[in-house]
């Protein structure tokens, strides 16, 4: 049974992660805070500090603040940070950010068997055949999102247990490399000059949207905060409503997955409009800070304490998201790829549209929409290429079993 943490009630949770979320900007501001965030990005240390103080116990690992926040503000946000995206100079990003998504794809479902024929029998004999059906559906979340790890484990008979286990090892190791994403994305242009790749494309996007705020720019008024906040809780309230009237489509595309698609259409189709010009008046900040209460909710609900009761299926994890790695790494190297390529491509697999578009957006909020719309392909094919990694792992069940 877990203890009670110290501040339990959603209100009081909210306010202490408003308050790390404050004092680390503040300390953004501070001239040893910017050298420390040179180092190691802020975006970290929002996803770290409230995972120490859940783990300890100040703050509750599970809350109904953290499932307010994304269901919510995760889609509020991607409506305000896609209304003044630039779908043409997007679509020029070109064939990197496909190469890279789909390399991504790759490297999870040819990871899985090897790093469990390497390491398969380390985990213990009493979990027989729910050892790769839990991976299975660990596939399905690493290539597409929760939905898909509902899906796959279903498919393939995964127990209850079992699932829950593997959102340990997901928690454990996926979180881990999300870090290491946000990391690089403090050090993009160091890491992109080291192989010369080309950012022409990223920086001409850059450069368009920072030109369009400079443009749009007007001192914001409670007007203009109250239409931002408005718009946005109305498109979501109306796509949630819309959402339950749809039909699934396969085991993928339902429920919240509706809204996500539907809030970015409207985000998308409103991007043609006058309505973005509320660019202006802050909209993307506003939805960054959004996205920066989001990961600290996500922080905090890691619960590293539960590792331990599978330690042998964690080092599988680690191993598979090291060939992961591995792959998009030689690849990006190979072809000259900018590392957001690298990093949007691979969380849209792993983390898919709840952390796609925060990866993203570390690199800058006018990006935020390529991860959005990555992930979303990722829920299509996170079906798909999970049964097939689940008929790999079976196979390779067979021989070390």
């Amino acid at each position: 049974m877990v203890s009670p943490a110290l501040i339990e009630n959603p209100n009081a949770v909210l306010a202490v992660l408003l308050g790390v979320l404050a004092l680390l900007f503040k300390a953004n501001d501070h001239k040893t805070g910017k050298k420390v965030f040179k180092i190691v990005p802020l975006l970290v240390f929002a996803y770290f500090v409230p995972t120490v103080l859940s783990n300890i116990g100040i703050i509750p690992l599970q809350s109904p603040l953290y499932t307010y926040v994304k269901k919510w503000l995760l889609p509020a946000s991607l409506l305000l940070l896609t209304l003044s995206v630039d779908i043409p100079a997007i679509m020029k990003l070109g064939r990197h950010a496909i190469i890279m998504f789909l390399l991504a794809t790759a490297g999870i479902v040819i990871g899985a068997p090897i790093a469990y024929g390497l390491l398969g029998s380390f985990v213990p004999v009493e979990f027989g055949d729910q050892a790769w059906k839990g991976l299975a559906a660990l596939a399905g979340s690493w290539i597409g999102g929760g939905a898909n790890f509902i899906a796959i484990g279903e498919s393939v008979g995964a127990h209850e247990s079992t699932i829950s286990m593997m959102v340990v090892v997901d928690v454990a190791v996926a979180n881990v490399w999300m870090a290491c994403l946000l990391y690089f994305a403090g050090r993009e242009k160091e890491m992109d000059k080291a192989i010369g790749a080309d950012r022409k494309s990223i920086d001409e996007l850059r450069e368009k949207v920072e030109a369009f705020e400079k443009k749009t720019a007007r001192p914001t008024n409670l007007a203009d905060l109250l239409a931002i906040t408005a718009l946005a809780f109305i498109v979501v309230a109306v796509s949630k409503t819309l959402a339950a009237h749809l039909p699934p489509i396969g085991s993928i595309i339902r429920g919240f997955t509706w809204v996500v698609i539907l809030v970015t259409t409207a985000g998308v189709s409103l991007s043609f409009t006058k309505v973005r010009n509320l660019e202006g008046a802050g909209a993307s900040k506003i939805g960054s800070l959004f996205l920066y209460l989001l990961v600290a909710t996500i922080g905090a609900k890691a619960e590293f304490a539960r590792v331990a009761d599978a330690p042998a299926l964690v080092l599988v994890g680690a191993v598979w998201m090291a060939i992961h790695a591995i792959v998009l790494l030689v690849a990006r190297r190979k072809i000259k790829s900018p590392i957001f390529f690298l990093a949007v491509g691979s969380q849209a697999n792993v983390g898919g549209a709840a952390s796609a578009p925060i990866v993203a957006s570390a690199f800058h909020p006018a990006l935020a929409p390529v991860g959005v719309l990555l992930a979303v392909g990722g829920y299509v094919l996170g079906t798909y290429a999970g049964l097939l990694t689940a008929f790999l792992l079976q196979i390779v069940h067979g021989f070390i079993r």
